[in-house]
């Protein structure tokens, strides 16, 4: 093969001009080969495919590198299926839908009614339902259009699709008393008596909802990265979820506070504030919102004085003993956990005092409209 040989589009032309080359026929060819001449006539036509077997005899023939035969046939292949092919704007929407929704988990869950994940129909017409939209083309746009709309900052299909799960359960739930803000101050101060046993965690959605406000636990779901939500359904309606995806009583009581500072203030009546505290704690430096800075400061005052809090590090850091943290915890009258939590933050050491950490899911849910670890809540 020498450098001015034309340019080729097939391999049928590649063979063409080897044979003009040798001067050879298509008979010959056959021959050589010892397949009949219609093969070889087929392959030079394009109406027969040059797979691996035969480029290695062509290559063998020829003295050509069996390679070439066959990236000739690959580009001719693709531009072939190219001109071909039907195009289905849907089937981009389809890879959207099954890469940023973890359809199996939502199907086994409940949220949405398929029995085979395969049956894409089905799928997309469940998501639509579940989302309250028409069609799955309106999905696919949901975290743009979110943005403005339904929750503030950024915001993945994932955390859309917990929050809307949150939504459809908080609007089955039906209260006797309306939101106040009196209501919510004198709940808080209820809740506030409950920090030094983890049993009394058990009481926190009656005293909300004697508030006025509705709560709902919806356990997580891979990904969604979510701690609480605020949201109102109405001015005189809002809605506290949860995840309690970590089991401690420091974190429970730390993002409910948060949530119910969200509420006091009226946060979330226009975009829904959904908080991942792990990424937005209270030392998230200059650039968290100003909004969550207040939650946080109130969540962390009211789980720890944090003047009682400070002082208490003060005088006994670096080394807390167990004997002072049951103390301390003695005197601000709550759980040795949270000040475990508070310690563990203010420290940085987050290896230590966690034997106080303990849980308060199995508390909680049972006293809780709750949605996840195998329950499934009614919507009405």
């Amino acid at each position: 093969m020498n450098d001015n040989e034309p340019d080729f589009r097939t391999p049928g032309q590649l063979i063409q001009h080897l044979l003009e080359e040798r001067g050879w026929t298509q008979k010959v060819l056959s021959i050589v080969l010892g397949v009949s001449t219609t093969i070889v006539t087929r392959m030079i036509n394009g109406q027969r495919p040059v797979d691996a077997s035969m480029a290695v005899a062509l290559g063998e023939v020829f003295d050509v590198p069996p390679g070439r035969f066959l990236l000739l046939q690959g580009k001719y292949d693709l531009k072939k299926a190219q001109i071909e092919a039907i195009p289905d704007p849907r089937r981009e929407i389809r890879a959207q839908l099954y890469t940023d929704f973890p359809i199996a988990e939502m199907a086994r869950r409940g949220w949405i009614d398929v029995e085979n994940t395969s049956d894409v129909r089905r799928v997309e017409s469940e998501l639509a339902a579940f989302f309250g939209v028409d069609s799955a083309e309106e999905i696919a746009v949901m975290p743009h259009a979110a943005k403005k709309t339904d929750v503030g900052g950024d915001v993945t299909m994932v955390q859309l699709a917990w929050l809307r799960r949150v939504r459809r359960i908080a609007e089955s739930i039906v209260l006797d008393k309306k939101y106040s803000a009196r209501a919510m101050r004198s709940a808080l101060k209820k809740l506030h008596a409950l920090l030094a046993s983890p049993d009394e965690a058990r009481h926190v959605p009656r005293i909300l909802a004697e508030a006025g406000v509705r709560f709902v636990v919806v356990e997580s779901v891979p990904g969604a990265k979510i701690d609480g939500v605020c949201f109102w359904l109405d001015d005189h309606s809002p809605v506290i979820g949860m995840t309690m995806r970590f089991d401690r009583i420091d974190n429970f009581w730390f993002v409910l506070r948060h949530e119910c500072e969200h509420v006091l203030r009226g946060d979330g009546r226009e975009v829904a504030r959904l908080d991942n505290l792990e990424r937005n704690g209270s030392d998230a430096g200059p650039d968290i919102e100003e909004e969550e800075r207040r939650a946080n400061e109130a969540a962390a005052d009211f789980c720890v004085p944090t003047r009682t809090l400070n002082q208490f590090i003060a005088r006994k850091a670096p080394i807390f003993t167990e004997r002072d943290i049951r103390g301390f915890a003695k005197v601000v009258n709550v759980h040795p956990g949270l000040v475990a939590g508070q310690l563990q933050h203010a420290t940085q050491r987050y290896d230590r005092f966690r034997s106080h950490l303990v849980g308060v899911r199995g508390v909680v849910l049972p006293a809780a409209i709750h949605d996840g670890w195998g329950d499934i809540a009614p919507l009405a």
